[in-house]
């Protein structure tokens, strides 16, 4: 089935050459159903959220609830009020380090994440650290970019208070064993945050199943817009967590005394939220699930073998992150040619790639590469795509000498 119809922009011509789009890790297209809805939202039913008692305000209150139920099930939450609307992983995991963390933490405690993570799931825990004296562990991962699991173990003590980890890396692919590294968190008594971004849009997540304490994503990873994303918070760690942003919305009470606070998930949300960007997020959940996640999964794996395959078969080329487990994400680069060249040249074929560190400069250290060249799947992606990214990158390779 071709499902590139159901995506305006792909029906585009870069550089006088139909639109490749091999960018998805980076942000995903979105479909004109997200697009239609968003616009409905604007165009019939603009209006502030929980705040009004006028018609528009209660068609839009109920279009942007419905939109935390839709996620609720799409994750499998035992509750709506467990689904924390957000900016982003971004804000996710900023959000866990001042309203968790930063009162649950003490000087000499430790926070274990992993060499391949991206600059989002590092940065916010060193200002955590720096701020209360807590200290950051590394566990380290092996040439096929996998996490070397007994190193992993090893790590943890009895100072061990956070385990947060990307579910799929952003820059190999791979995809990280978050049932059995929950589980080894559950008998160390430590609490674990996923980074599910790269995970959400390519397979199943079940967050019951899996029983993490936190878990964040992206809503444009998902065909859905950008600044709006979730933050999953397991219903016993609410009682553990203080807002770090005040603002309407958030209180219950205020006086010129005291402040009470409103009852969570709202306890968290200050200020108007991106109301159309989560109405959008709730139509994209609806595109996807009327499609069939595990479908979709199947699809980007067919392309994956198939673009691996090929690209294996060039010479002078190396993969970076050959994990056994790997989601729809090939890092490559070409021997003599710096990765920004080759991306440049394949832009002029209409050809859209990722080059640079990808905001995993700790990981480019560890392989000691300036970056990569980057591919990433989404399902609309096709076989005849990768044929003629193949021949121009071919063709670009001849072009650099």
């Amino acid at each position: 089935m071709d499902f590139q119809k159901d995506f305006p922009i792909l029906k585009s011509s870069v550089n006088g050459q139909p639109l490749i789009y091999f960018d998805n890790a980076a942000t995903s297209q979105k479909p004109k159903y997200v697009i239609d809805t968003i616009n409905k939202y604007y165009q019939n039913y603009n209006s502030n959220v929980h705040r009004g008692v006028h018609e528009l305000s209660q068609k839009a209150t109920s279009a942007y609830e419905d939109s935390r139920v839709k996620i609720q099930n799409f994750l499998g939450a035992k509750s709506s009020k467990e689904i924390i609307f957000t900016k982003g992983t971004t804000d996710g995991i900023n959000i866990i380090a001042s309203s968790w963390a930063e009162n649950q933490l003490n000087k000499g405690d430790e926070i274990i994440i992993t060499t391949m993570e991206h600059h989002s799931n590092i940065v916010p825990w060193q200002i955590l650290c720096e701020k209360i004296g807590a200290k950051l562990i590394i566990s380290p991962i092996n040439i096929k970019g996998e996490m070397i699991m007994s190193e992993f173990k090893s790590l943890i003590s009895n100072k061990t208070k956070l385990i947060s980890i990307s579910h799929v890396s952003n820059t190999l692919g791979t995809i990280n064993p978050v049932e059995d590294i929950v589980e080894i968190a559950k008998e160390n008594n430590c609490k674990i945050l996923i980074d599910a971004a790269q995970s959400i849009p390519h397979f199943k997540v079940d967050v019951s199943k899996i029983d993490c304490d936190f878990l964040v994503f992206s809503g444009h990873k998902i065909f859905a817009p950008t600044g709006v994303g979730i933050l999953y918070v397991k219903n016993d760690r609410y009682q553990e967590m203080q807002p770090y942003q005040g603002g309407g919305d958030m209180i219950k009470d205020v006086s010129f005394e005291k402040t009470t606070y409103n009852a969570p998930p709202h306890k968290f949300e200050a200020g108007t939220p991106n109301i159309s960007g989560v109405i959008g997020l709730g139509a994209a959940i609806d595109y996807v699930n009327k499609i069939g996640i595990d479908k979709i999964s199947n699809l980007e794996d067919e392309l994956l073998h198939y673009a691996t395959d090929k690209i294996t078969s060039l010479n002078n080329i190396k993969i970076f992150g050959n994990a056994q487990n790997k989601a729809s994400v090939i890092s490559f680069n070409i021997n003599g040619f710096h990765p920004f060249d080759i991306g440049t040249l394949l832009d002029q074929f209409g050809i859209a790639i990722r080059t640079g560190h990808h905001c995993t400069q700790p990981l480019m250290n560890f392989f000691n590469i300036p970056g990569t060249a980057r591919i990433s799947f989404a399902f609309y992606n096709q076989k005849k795509e990768i044929d003629f990214f193949i021949d121009s990158l071919k063709r670009a390779i001849l072009m650099l000498g």
